[in-house]
């Protein structure tokens, strides 16, 4: 075997063992790809590739605009009301409590596509009153976590925006082929939870496992129907500009991109909440700093890692073996992103550089980019969504007083179900 292959698989252990070690992601990738390049002794490979990722219009404008967007949301608490209207009518139905909660996280992740912030919002609210109405707090924590892989139908997800740009689709198409995994991915999830449930004995009804007797619930702001629906308006914007309604005289201003419909969400909160427009102004750019330093950054270093990949030549021998054994192409972009997502607590990095190596060249082993490239996504989201060290695990742990493990222990049967599911009848 050619020694520069030989470094590409060293090089492919050493960011697992790096990430799972914690490593900071984009230093890994970066390190990695820019190391593989030396040794295959083309390091402005990897510098090109750098400078290259960092210009993509498609990506920033969507990405940036989608964050900016959540940083508004969040200032004005817009957020906190959506979960508020969406949560209210759930007391008081005992054990279906557990799916309801589910639900409600999956559609809120929507709106809110980050998977910590998202947990955050809700469980502050849901956990306290899954807890006081008997649900035990391991299990109240696991269905707020096992929602959070409901941004894989947000058009502001980075993945979405991803895919979309490299096949050249808007955003809306490539959520439309998301869909059938997405719903069938949250159906197989919603009865496993409820069956975990059943067999951890997770409800006792008449006990109240909150120490706070519920306060935090008590306590929760009266909702502002206008301030709650707020959220959802570049979603309604984008489901109807992408669908025969923008034919309509009156809707076809709703026909634009995702980063069109950010800010003019984002300008007509300004009117709903009465904010200043220079604190609007404000957060929103912060966001998109945010996110280019956060989720730009690692589609950067995914770029890199995979060009210091191809220096070696080891994306050309895997393309190569995948035109001959192409059943074999959909199984590595479910089951290997949905691993790297349960060791690390992150899919983002996995799905991201198998987008970026075989995804791009889906055609040549007889499949779609859209149709590769989604069920990547999505099982890294459910592979995060099985994790004990995700961010969004140990918020949501933390909230319920217990240990992350606890919660994955009820949430990665589900989703492993889940995964196997897409990989064998979706794909």
């Amino acid at each position: 075997m050619d020694y520069k292959i030989i470094c590409a698989i060293i090089g492919l252990f050493a960011v697992i063992y790096l990430l799972i070690r914690k490593g900071e992601t984009r230093t890994v990738l970066i390190g990695v790809g820019l190391v593989l390049c030396v040794v295959a002794l083309n390091p402005m490979m990897a510098l090109n590739e750098f400078t290259k990722s960092m210009t993509q219009a498609g990506l920033i404008k969507a990405i940036c605009a989608a964050m900016g967007f959540a940083y508004v949301m969040k200032f004005t608490k817009c957020d906190e009301h959506l979960v508020l209207l969406l949560t209210k009518p759930m007391r008081n139905v005992g054990f279906f409590l557990i799916p309801l909660t589910f639900c409600a996280t999956y559609l809120i992740n929507i709106a809110i596509p980050s998977a910590a912030g998202c947990s955050a919002a809700v469980g502050a609210t849901l956990i306290p009153l899954l807890m006081s109405s008997g649900v035990h707090p391991a299990m109240a924590g696991a269905a707020v976590f096992a929602g959070t892989f409901g941004s894989v139908l947000s058009p502001g997800s980075a993945h979405n925006v991803f895919v979309a740009d490299m096949a050249k689709l808007n955003v809306q198409d490539v959520i439309a082929v998301q869909l059938p995994n997405a719903l069938a991915a949250a159906l197989i999830v919603l009865v496993m939870l409820c069956v975990s449930a059943i067999f951890f004995k997770d409800f006792s009804k008449g006990q109240n496992f909150n120490t706070n007797n519920g306060e935090i619930v008590a306590t929760s702001p009266k909702i502002n129907v206008l301030y709650a629906i707020t959220p959802l308006i570049p979603l309604v914007i984008l489901i109807i500009g992408g669908t025969s309604l923008n034919q309509i005289s009156w809707l076809k201003w709703t026909k634009m991109g995702v980063a069109e419909a950010m800010i003019l969400g984002a300008i007509i909160a300004i009117f709903i909440t009465q904010t200043n427009p220079q604190k609007i102004t404000k957060e929103f750019f912060s966001g998109m700093g945010s996110a280019y330093a956060e989720v730009i950054g690692i589609i950067i270093a995914a770029g890199v890692f995979v060009a210091g990949l191809k220096a070696c030549g080891a994306i050309d021998a895997v393309i190569l073996w995948l035109k001959g054994s192409s059943e074999f192409a959909k199984y590595g972009g479910t089951f290997v992103p949905y691993a790297m997502g349960v060791v690390t607590g992150s899919g983002d990095a996995a799905a991201m550089a198998f987008n970026q190596a075989v995804t791009i060249h889906a055609a040549d082993f007889g499949y779609k980019q859209t149709d590769l490239g989604m069920a990547a996504a999505i099982s890294g989201a459910l592979g995060r969504s099985s994790s004990p060290i995700a961010c969004a695990a140990i918020i949501c742990a933390s909230l319920a007083m217990v240990s992350p493990v606890e919660l994955a222990k009820r949430t990665a049967p589900a989703m492993f179900l889940a995964v196997c599911f897409i990989a064998f009848f979706m794909v």
